[in-house]
């Protein structure tokens, strides 16, 4: 892998390094969903949800769109590229993510 390959996949790392960021982007990828939606599901406040989706749309994981008064979330284009064909794990080339299993509890 070139360096300019392994260089592009930083961002997406560093935004799937949080959990609640894990968990957000594993909801999206069955369906599209509103931020009051993923802040029920995930049982997360609706100020760290946005927080989570600013840094995910900011990577270039995580599309929003307005809609009326609802925000709607959805898997970007780009990102959904790396995803196999089941869309159950992110092939960077370097390294594969699994998003079929939970990720590993953080350590306190």
């Amino acid at each position: 892998m070139s360096v300019v390959a392994e260089l592009s996949c930083i961002p997406w790392l560093k935004a799937l390094a949080d959990q609640t960021r894990w968990r957000i982007v594993r909801e999206l990828l069955s369906q599209k969903m509103t931020v009051s939606e993923l802040t029920d599901i995930l049982a997360v406040s609706q100020y760290n949800v946005s927080k989570h989706l600013r840094v995910l749309r900011e990577a270039g994981i995580v599309e929003t769109a307005k809609r009326g008064k609802m925000v709607e979330c959805s898997v970007a284009v780009a990102f959904r590229r790396k995803l196999t064909r089941n869309r159950k794990a992110l092939d960077l080339g370097c390294c594969v993510f699994r998003f079929d299993k939970q990720p590993p509890r953080a350590l306190k």
